[in-house]
């Protein structure tokens, strides 16, 4: 199997495996009980929390949750007044959004540009007085483009209103602006293990609950797993430690990729975007029979949250393509585990696939 969705998830690096066994075999202890076993177990849900914190901006704290999901439906519920938010973001911010609109809340969705970008003069106008909240997403998860967060920020600020950065796709691999106020990650897309996220809020900006019964997280609920904690922790340390030799890896693989498929058209802004994430398209092509032909592949015909949901890509529909021109694109998304090998003999064998898809039509 050959690994190109990246932006699903990532695997799981064998360093935060390692650093999880313990804590799953042996150090099962409750990290809330006051005894020894249970200290021990905190003790190494606060080396994670520091790890992870080492990514993010200075002046907050990390509250572990459930996953990202859950951490921003935590960030968004938990404010109060207007929301303006982007056309392009995840379902976790639009449904959370939709859902505070049904309860009677303010909100504006904006519009991107064809390069998947905010107009900020349009951002501008629409964050208001009366607006609380301001969420956009650092790097989109189906096209790569990076928004203008700290512009936003600045925008946000000026009306008293709070910024919300997604930066699920992001962290640790684009800088996340030191002026946001609230910012969501998850492990596993960082080679992490899934099932846990954390929510950083800076210090003094106050959130409602989102889950009641315990308040082990200062406003989120819940017993902890130090297992979960540390493999996020370690995978954090990670992205840390090896964000240059990443980065370089991934300029590598951006420049072959774009070269082999250098005929095929490029979804979003080719500059600002994040080059681990890459979305093509091609005229005439049948993504689902492309996934068909090439099941030994691992790559997305859009974002995996709404695989065989049968919805259309709203981001690609955002940018203003057409229904012919979303069933003609695929994402590919390589990081550190891709080989150079293994992405030119991928991406081969896609290319003859659609050339075949050509001749037979």
């Amino acid at each position: 199997m050959i690994y190109l969705d990246y932006q699903a998830t990532t695997p799981l690096a064998p360093e935060a495996f390692d650093a999880m066994l313990p804590w799953l075999r042996d150090g099962f202890a409750n990290p809330h009980s006051p005894h020894r076993a249970g200290r021990a177990a905190k003790a190494a849900v606060e080396v994670a929390r520091d790890e992870i914190a080492g990514l993010l901006p200075p002046g907050g704290r990390v509250s572990f949750t459930g996953g990202a999901t859950e951490a921003l439906n935590w960030a968004i519920k938990g404010t109060s007044g207007g929301i303006v938010t982007l056309a392009t973001e995840h379902a976790a911010v639009l449904d959370t959004v939709a859902a505070e609109a049904a309860r009677g809340r303010s909100v504006t969705v904006l519009p991107v540009g064809s390069d998947g970008l905010v107009d900020l003069e349009r951002a501008r106008a629409a964050i208001v007085p009366g607006t609380g909240l301001v969420a956009a997403m650092l790097v989109n998860n189906e096209i790569g483009v990076v928004q203008p967060v700290a512009a936003l920020a600045a925008m946000a600020h000026s009306v008293g209103a709070v910024m919300l950065c997604d930066a699920v796709q992001g962290y640790g691999r684009v800088p996340i602006p030191d002026t946001v106020d609230l910012v969501a990650v998850s492990a596993h897309k960082v080679h992490g293990p899934k099932g846990i996220g954390a929510l950083w809020r800076r210090d003094g900006v106050a959130l409602t609950p989102l889950l009641h019964g315990g308040d082990q997280e200062d406003g989120r609920s819940g017993t902890l797993s130090p297992a979960l904690c540390a493999g996020f922790g370690a995978a954090a340390r990670l992205m840390r430690e090896c964000r240059d030799q990443d980065a370089a890896h991934v300029e590598r693989l951006w420049q072959l990729a774009t070269e082999q498929l250098r005929d095929w058209t490029i979804n979003g802004a080719r500059d600002h975007r994040y080059h681990g994430n890459l979305n093509v398209r091609r005229d005439g092509l049948d993504v689902n029979r492309l996934m068909s032909d090439l099941r030994d592949l691992a790559f997305s015909a859009g974002s995996a949250c709404a695989s065989g949901s049968g919805r259309a890509s709203h981001v690609l529909r955002a940018i203003g393509l057409d229904e012919r021109e979303e069933r003609g694109s695929i994402r590919l998304g390589f990081g550190r585990y891709t080989s150079e090998a293994e992405l030119r003999d991928g991406l081969a064998r896609i290319a003859a696939a659609a050339d075949a898809q050509r001749v037979a039509a």
